[in-house]
């Protein structure tokens, strides 16, 4: 046994100890701290509920912790009513680290709302400098969720601030939604931007994004020229690991079109469309496009007016193109017309015909037969067939399938209603207008262009849009003779976003917005109209423009708009003064970017312009063929086409922007 004086001296050395502990544990109970068993600045991996029976568990020191994981949890399960009960039920007083990290979660939970704005102003609050390495990831994350991916200067540097925290795969989603950013600015977007001496890294995108605007119709040059920039830029992190887009550039190689398989139904109801896209293609190829343009052009005999589209869900040509002449008058030749490939007379062409065997059949005569790429078919439900065919031939589908399907060896050129529509939205959103009104025929045709318009102008940040039906010339005329007019007002559009499933921004999960309650079915006030798109006939725009102005003010300005539906022939100068000031879409070779191939076209095909758009449309076609893997896998080439400004999406769909003009004085003058 120990002397008695022994351990009375070491119980002497044990009291100040147990002392400061014991004031420790006082201090701790003075307020919230953090804890070191609960870490809520690294990653939370846990589901909802272990954090939940945590928090009910758990003493006060470590309560608030878990409650902070729990609600990042139910934020990324998609629980918004969950979560927001659990930040209510948060204590007043916050630690510093406990403050920063609820900024955070109120700002994740502002953007799973769609309240941008509000995330913001919570982001706006938070001090980086305190943050982790994972929060600020998350921070940056929000950041660029909050800004709704549109470009701008604030967008690019929450890009750039987040690349050097992230490895592996979220590292290259990053590079690669930089570089989207920056291609989706416009010119006037870029020569606006201030940035800083500093901001080294900005500047060598931007130079990248120089380069790649100066070369991107010459696949060589460009990939000679991203080789410099990274030369130049060698500590840039596009330099190290390039974009997606542009490093399959390195790899180009063109496609071959030594031989090439034509498939259009030669047969049956399509027949006469499938004749004007085969003489187009074939004059293309053969270098016959470029006629003279004549000294004046006389106006056209009228179109056959009974020239109607096919109205099954195979149909070719979209109504809104169908059986339509422009109305002529002298127009200003453009600076640039169309381009068109080369004629190519080593080319093979061979025409399959689809309407005599199965669409199976006829791909693999054209893969026994040696053909390097096929261009068609032309009906929807063929073009559906050869996408579900795993088919190892370059395909240049005529139309679209209902759902598209992403191949590396497919891409599809349609004349599509819809994509109509789509260029619409961006004209008319590009003018400043932000409340159209849309008047659609009563038919499912009015219903597809609706549901187009709206998505897309949901896609550009715009906000509800209007529509209001219509029943055609003989419902028009009766509410004109009975002084009814068309009111500026309509029925809240409502559709599904374009893409509702949840999105992931580097790590951190942002499940769809919460279903929002259905718009009211009253009519929107009139007041708030500023545009209005108009989906008719040339008989029926007749009506419908008077019997606008029959309910709306002299004084009104709102700007009127039309698709080329009602671009018809017969449309002569009395005509031309009753649409003063209203703008109309319809492709380049029918806007005048070539008169001299317009004449020809419609001498070619007795003025019925529904058969020249597909002539336009053959020749596009051709030119696209020979640009396939261009089209395909050089980001940002665009053609000069006659059917339109072609280019492709990601899923190699050939979006087409289409040529704008203006009733102006009796005359028709293109849109500035």
């Amino acid at each position: 046994m120990l002397p008695s004086k022994v351990v009375r001296h070491k119980a002497g050395r044990l009291v100040p100890v147990l002392l400061a502990g014991l004031i420790l544990a006082a201090c701790s109970g003075q307020g919230p701290q953090q804890t070191s068993n609960v870490n809520i600045q690294g990653p939370a991996t846990g589901r909802s509920d272990y954090y939940l029976q945590q928090v009910q568990q758990s003493s006060d020191d470590s309560k608030t912790d878990w409650q902070l994981l729990a609600i990042r949890a139910l934020l990324k399960e998609g629980k918004y009513p969950q979560a927001a009960n659990q930040l209510n039920q948060l204590p007043q007083q916050l630690s510093d680290v406990q403050q920063q990290e609820l900024l955070l979660l109120r700002a994740q939970m502002q953007v799973g709302q769609q309240n941008y704005s509000g995330a913001q102003q919570q982001l706006a609050q938070v001090k980086t400098g305190d943050l982790s390495q994972d929060q600020q990831v998350r921070y940056y994350a929000l950041q660029i969720a909050a800004a709704q991916n549109r470009p701008s200067l604030p967008l690019l540097r929450a890009y750039i601030a987040q690349e050097p925290l992230l490895k592996g795969a979220d590292h290259q989603s990053n590079i690669d939604a930089t570089w989207q950013a920056l291609t989706q600015m416009t010119q006037d977007q870029i020569n606006s931007l201030v940035i800083n001496a500093d901001e080294n890294t900005l500047q060598g995108w931007l130079d990248l994004l120089n380069t790649w605007r100066a070369n991107s119709q010459d696949p060589q040059m460009l990939k000679a020229a991203i080789q410099d920039w990274q030369t130049r830029y060698p500590q840039n992190p596009g330099a190290k690991t390039l974009p997606t887009q542009l490093s399959q550039v390195q790899n180009f190689t063109k496609a071959s079109t030594n031989t090439i398989a034509l498939l259009l139904p030669l047969n049956g109801q399509a027949q006469v469309f499938a004749n004007a896209i085969q003489k187009g293609f074939n004059d293309a190829r053969n270098g016959v496009l470029n006629a003279p343009a004549p000294q004046a052009a006389p106006a056209p005999a009228a179109a056959d007016a009974s020239a109607q589209p096919p109205a099954d869900a195979n149909s070719v040509v979209s109504p809104a193109v169908a059986g339509n002449t422009p109305p002529q008058t002298e127009q200003p030749q453009p600076a640039a017309q169309p381009a068109v490939a080369q004629g190519n007379s080593n080319a093979q062409v061979k025409v399959y015909d689809t309407s005599s065997q199965p669409i199976a059949q006829v791909m693999q005569q054209a893969q026994q037969d040696g053909a390097t790429l096929v261009v068609g078919p032309l009906l929807k439900n063929d073009v559906e067939t050869v996408a579900n065919s795993n088919t190892p031939l370059n395909v240049l589908a005529l139309n679209e399938p209902e759902q598209i399907q992403n191949h590396p060896n497919i891409c599809y050129f349609a004349l599509s209603p819809e994509d109509e529509a789509r260029d619409a939205a961006h004209h008319i959103y590009e003018q400043g207008k932000r409340q159209p009104l849309l008047l659609v025929p009563r038919s499912s045709y009015g219903d597809r262009i609706s549901k187009a318009f709206a998505q897309e102008w949901q896609t550009l940040g715009g906000s509800t849009v209007l529509q209001q039906r219509f029943g055609g010339v003989g419902e028009l005329k009766q509410g004109i003779n009975s002084g009814a007019g068309i009111a500026l007002s309509g029925t809240p559009l409502s559709v599904e976003p374009a893409q509702s499933q949840s999105v992931a921004i580097a790590g951190l999960t942002i499940p769809a917005p919460q279903t929002s309650a259905p718009a009211p079915a009253a009519d929107a006030s009139s007041a708030s109209v500023d545009a209005v798109y108009i989906v008719a006939s040339q008989d029926e725009l007749q009506l419908i423009k008077p019997m606008i102005a029959m309910r709306t003010s002299s004084r009104n300005n709102t700007a009127l708009y039309a698709s080329s539906r009602s671009a018809q022939a017969g449309a002569g100068p009395d005509f031309r003064l009753e649409m003063d000031g209203l703008q109309f879409s319809d492709i380049p070779l029918l806007s005048g970017s070539n008169p001299g191939l317009m004449q020809q076209a419609a001498k070619s095909f007795n003025n019925d312009y529904s058969l020249v758009r597909l002539y336009a449309m053959g020749i596009d076609a051709w030119t696209l063929a020979n640009h396939f893997n261009q089209m395909r896998q050089v980001p940002g080439f665009a053609i000069d086409g006659n059917t339109g400004k072609l280019n492709a999406d990601t899923d190699c769909v050939i979006n087409r922007k289409l040529a704008w003009n203006q009733y102006r004085q009796g005359q028709i003058v293109p849109v500035q």
